[in-house]
């Protein structure tokens, strides 16, 4: 009888602590879902009105499709265990760049996006070629590369390009060809499909995976690492240069520096999707969640008139959170 008693009370522990890990693995996994839900509640109740319309409802898309673009390029940086701070740098001077060529080089617009995207592609090769063949950290490269591109964009032009754009390169991003919805917005969708795809349906999507969980196991299973690195840089690179090309034409103008601020918005996002049904991994679905819960947190900060120096202190605070939630889920992950 004592023997049991005692085996019951050892068991009382081992319960509550079984339960609070249980507890502390959902919360990492659903708490961004369950987040996003709550602000919706919070602000569909107290402005009704307003937030459930369905302009501010195409609003948010709007605010978020840009984001989600360039971050769920930054996704696949993160996947392979990289990461990339140029993104925003990358944005900015392709945006740039891509108006310079219409306004300056008179190149089409269709060439002169071409030429924008692929720009952006080459430059994440070139940081993916500085990681994994000359062997320099990631965050120093891409940090290095991302300043050299603001003095090349000085170079190029100290100067914002507002004149000699032609009007259809504007109407890309303030068109709607599809169901009343902003052009942006589709792009957004059909990028993210594409790259949840690749990821999850692909050969090269695997290695991706393979590489991010467990590198020299991938590299003596055969899987060429160097090259899947290279691959996930130059998408981020691609991503950027979209979201420069898409800013630049919603603002009718390309501008230095008018995507900088896209890089916080992006790690945010990606770290808050990384909380997200997984166990700590960052895929490109919650990227999503993590997008939208920016979106909708800047909208009704909007909504409810705060001043703006409110949305760093959320965007900072959402940063913080997410890689805090993304932490807790990988530290629970491994102990389970």
């Amino acid at each position: 009888m004592m023997a049991q008693a005692g085996t019951a009370a050892k068991d009382v522990p081992l319960r509550k602590s079984s339960w609070k890990r249980t507890a502390l693995i959902w919360l990492s996994r659903y708490g961004t879902i369950v987040g996003l839900l709550l602000m919706v509640v919070f602000f569909s109740a107290n402005a009704p009105g307003i937030f459930l319309s369905r302009a501010n409802f195409l609003n948010i898309l709007s605010q978020a499709s840009l984001t989600a673009i360039i971050a769920s390029g930054l996704t696949y940086t993160l996947v392979v265990g990289e990461f990339d701070l140029s993104i925003g740098y990358v944005a900015s001077f392709v945006g740039l760049i891509v108006t310079g060529l219409m306004a300056y080089q008179g190149f089409p617009i269709w060439l002169s996006i071409v030429c924008a995207l692929l720009l952006g592609a080459a430059i994440g090769a070139f940081n993916g070629i500085l990681v994994t063949k000359v062997r320099i950290n990631a965050v120093i490269s891409t940090l290095g590369v991302g300043t050299m591109l603001t003095g090349i964009g000085f170079t190029y032009s100290s100067f914002p390009i507002a004149t000699g754009i032609p009007r259809a390169f504007t109407d890309i991003a303030l068109g709607r060809l599809v169901f009343g919805l902003p052009n942006p917005v589709i792009i957004m969708v059909i990028v993210l499909i594409a790259l949840w795809v690749i990821l999850n349906k692909t050969d090269i999507g695997q290695k991706m995976q393979a590489v991010g969980g467990n590198l020299e196991a991938a590299r003596l299973s055969g899987i060429r690492v160097d090259r899947i690195k290279i691959f996930a840089f130059a998408t981020a690179g691609f991503c950027a240069a979209l979201t420069g090309t898409l800013l630049s034409s919603l603002l009718g103008s390309g501008t230095l520096a008018a995507a900088d601020g896209y890089l916080l918005d992006a790690f945010a996002a990606v770290f808050l999707g990384s909380a997200t049904l997984k166990e700590g991994e960052f895929h490109i679905t919650g990227t999503l969640v993590g997008v939208l819960i920016l979106a909708v947190g800047f909208n009704g900060l909007s909504i409810f008139g705060a001043p703006t120096h409110f949305q760093p202190i959320f965007k900072g605070g959402i940063l913080v959170l997410a890689v805090g939630m993304s932490a807790l889920a990988r530290r629970y992950a491994a102990s389970a």
